[in-house]
């Protein structure tokens, strides 16, 4: 069985995927991209502009489109946002290419990474989003808790996770 072709990272915002992700790139000398980053750029405004101007369908269509396109390439670490891998195509999608590492964090470490950072539309009913996503999360086949951990230690992890797979 050959390596996946690319690393993504998923998981509920404030889990460290867009830190542990660049770190990941880095060390493996592949390209790094966040999802959320790359939708921002396409559509020229803020994702709670997005949201906010079109409706929270639209973002998760301009999600599917970029999921798609990303899947098909190769030598990518992949940060996605936090609601990408709820689709399951999306799911599908990055499975079949791509190494799929769900990062996890206790509640409170993700309020207080979370404190202040007004720029998440769904920031605000986060608890209650975590506890619907959290099923889905678990479905994903591997799973690490960034809680009271350095993003070092965590993306070593995820490095340590494609070499074995």
């Amino acid at each position: 069985m050959s390596k996946p072709a690319n690393i993504v990272l998923t998981g509920f915002m404030g889990t460290g995927k867009s830190t542990v992700g660049k770190l990941v790139a880095d060390e493996l000398r592949m390209s790094f991209v966040d999802t959320d980053t790359l939708i921002q750029s396409r559509a020229g405004r803020a994702i709670p502009a997005i949201f906010a101007e079109d409706g929270e369908a639209v973002f998760r269509a301009m999600e599917r489109d970029v999921c798609v396109e990303l899947a098909a390439q190769h030598g990518l670490v992949v940060a996605t946002g936090g609601g990408m891998l709820v689709d399951p195509r999306n799911r599908a999608a990055f499975a079949a290419t791509a190494l799929i590492v769900c990062l996890w964090a206790s509640p409170g470490t993700i309020a207080a990474r979370l404190a202040g950072n007004s720029g998440r539309p769904l920031a605000a009913s986060w608890r209650a989003l975590l506890e619907q996503r959290t099923p889905i999360y678990r479905q994903l086949p591997h799973h690490l808790d960034t809680t009271g951990r350095a993003p070092e230690d965590t993306a070593q992890e995820v490095i340590a996770l494609w070499q074995s797979s």
